[in-house]
Parts: structure tokens; C-alpha cells; sequence
């Protein structure tokens, strides 16, 4: 695996960073590679960002700087959540995640916006990992600044939705696995699972295509479809998760939340899931709601200890 690291001069790094113009968004952005990004490319186009009227953060595509967009609880119970955005691997929905990120916020969860890289030929030496090293640095990077943070470093989880959750599923089932050569494996499984409309499966017969296309190209091999199928890859050891899907999907079908809970159920890793007759895909998180599955998933985070205060 080819780590060549892209170092990015600090005032290129700031301009990444800075929005295109004028924007609602406060939350602090943090690289997760201040000395250097690995297995990139160096590129001369800019990232892409689109806003909405009022100037917040949408969607993000053609990522150069993996970060995470931290936004903080008023009053911190201890616990921290990465939330991997989906987009099927062509670009990312920033403005869910924001509205997934200001729900956990009302409980006392810290959340992290993960702006992981996409799997693009022009940026990444191999695409198939480039969201999988950022996924695994992301939890280093929390768990090394937990306590600037106010969190208890075994109170760490991953939530991703939709191709999101394929990034946060491969990070939660090959942990021992290191994607960035040179790394230890110290820190990298989280203590949770969140699982929104996920995709998970790569096996044809329920994949998401686009998402396998995207990530691993027109003609994958049998084997790289094992590799990247997290229900294959489940272990006592994967850790405890929640699962939701509506059962009209009509992008990412619900039997990935289905093969994936029985992988967990053969081996008794305590699990939940909640499919709904109807809701599509991607449903129940805007902010106005007041009653969702994120009712269902406040429970079951605090059946499981994690709204505590630490």
C-alpha cells in the first residue's frame, strides 16, 4: 500500500478550508492530517461545496483536506460520535449530518462531522482506502484530544447513513486491519455502531452499485467484494450497534440491515433494529421533528450508558 503523503502549505491548507463566500457555519474544522495527507495525489481543482440560502453547508465533493467539523453539546456528557456522511462515494450530504450532529447535541453527545476523501482516481494514489484511513484517523485523532473535548475515550462511536455507513461498518468490523501503512491499530474500534439506511453488502445481489462502482470501479474482483462486505467481517468483537431502515428504500435496500444484524445476532453482539414500513431513503432527522427513530436511538443510547454524565 502506497502511503505518499501531499503536504499542503498552511495558507493553502486555510484557503481549503475557508468557505468560497460568506457562510452561516461556526463550527470549528479540524485536519486530520496536519503534516501531510496520505496516499494522495496533488490536484490544482478546488474542492466542491454547495450552500443553501441562508449559507450553510450542504454537500461536499472532490474532498482535499479530510477534517472533522466539530460541533460541540452546550453541556458535555462524555460521550463522542463520528458521524461519516453518505453520497453514495460521489459526494458527501453535510447538511443530514449537520442535522443528525444538532440532535446528539441536545443530549450531550459531541459530534464530528467526518469529511472523509472520495474514491477519485485524480486524488488518490488507491481510492479503495482513501475513506477507510480517513474513517481510522478520525477516531485517533478523537480519542488523542478526548479530554480537550470533555469525552471519555471508551465512549467513542461511529454513526454513518447510507454510503456512509459502508465507511462506518468497514470501521467498526476490520479495526485490527490498518489502512495507512506504518500505523498501529491502537484505538481504532469504536465503542458504538450507528447504522442509517447504510449501505453494507458489496455481494450483487443486494449492493448498492453505485456505491461498488464508485469505490472499487466497473469490474471488481471476487475477492475485493469479500473485502469490503462488513457483514463478512463480524466478530464478537464488533461493537454493539444500532440499525435503521425503511422497508420502501428505494436506493439502498433493507436487506443490508437485515444480513448485517444477523451477522451480529450468530454472535451475540447485542444489537437493534428498527425497520419501518415507510420513510425512503434518508427520513426522520430534520430538526423540526419532534418525534423520530433518533427517539429510539436516545433510548438505546441510554439503556447502553452512553448519556450518562461521565
Amino acid at each position: 500500500m502506497n502511503t505518499t503523503r501531499a503536504r499542503i502549505p498552511y495558507l493553502l491548507l486555510a484557503a481549503l478550508l475557508l468557505p468560497g463566500r460568506m457562510m452561516a457555519q461556526q463550527e470549528p474544522e479540524v485536519p486530520l492530517y496536519p503534516n501531510g495527507v496520505p496516499n494522495s495525489v496533488a490536484s490544482t481543482q478546488p474542492e466542491k461545496r454547495t450552500y443553501d440560502e441562508t449559507g450553510r453547508l450542504t454537500a461536499v465533493s472532490h474532498v482535499l483536506v479530510p477534517r472533522l467539523i466539530v460541533y460541540r453539546a452546550a453541556s458535555p456528557n462524555g460521550t463522542g460520535l463520528i458521524i461519516c456522511p453518505g453520497g453514495g462515494y460521489r459526494n458527501l450530504n453535510t447538511e443530514n449530518a449537520r442535522f443528525i450532529a444538532q440532535r446528539l447535541n441536545q443530549w450531550g453527545i459531541t459530534a464530528f462531522v467526518l469529511t472523509y476523501r472520495l474514491p477519485t482516481d485524480g486524488l488518490m494514489q488507491d481510492r479503495a482506502v482513501g475513506p477507510f484511513q480517513d474513517a481510522q484517523q478520525a477516531l485517533r485523532i478523537v480519542r488523542q484530544r478526548a479530554a480537550e473535548w470533555q469525552l471519555q475515550t471508551r465512549r467513542i462511536g461511529i454513526l454513518g447513513s447510507s454510503a456512509g455507513g459502508h465507511v462506518a461498518a468497514m470501521a467498526a468490523t476490520q479495526f485490527s486491519k490498518v489502512f495507512e501503512l506504518g500505523k498501529d491499530t491502537t484505538a481504532l474500534r469504536p465503542d458504538f455502531l450507528v447504522l442509517c439506511w447504510p449501505v453494507v453488502s458489496f455481494r450483487p445481489d443486494i449492493a448498492h452499485q453505485g456505491s461498488v462502482k464508485n469505490l472499487l470501479g466497473d469490474h471488481p474482483a471476487a475477492g475485493q467484494l469479500a473485502d469490503y462486505s462488513p457483514e463478512e467481517h463480524v466478530t464478537a468483537a464488533t461493537p454493539p450497534t444500532f440499525l435503521v431502515h425503511a422497508g420502501d428504500d428505494p436506493t439502498v435496500t433493507f436487506s443490508n440491515s437485515i444480513r448485517f444484524y444477523e451477522a451480529l445476532k450468530k454472535v451475540n453482539v447485542p444489537a437493534e433494529l428498527h425497520l419501518y414500513e415507510k420513510g425512503g431513503h434518508g427520513f426522520g432527522i430534520k430538526p423540526d421533528l419532534p418525534d423520530s427513530w433518533m427517539t429510539q436511538l436516545e433510548i438505546w443510547l441510554r439503556n447502553r450508558g452512553f448519556l450518562h454524565r461521565s
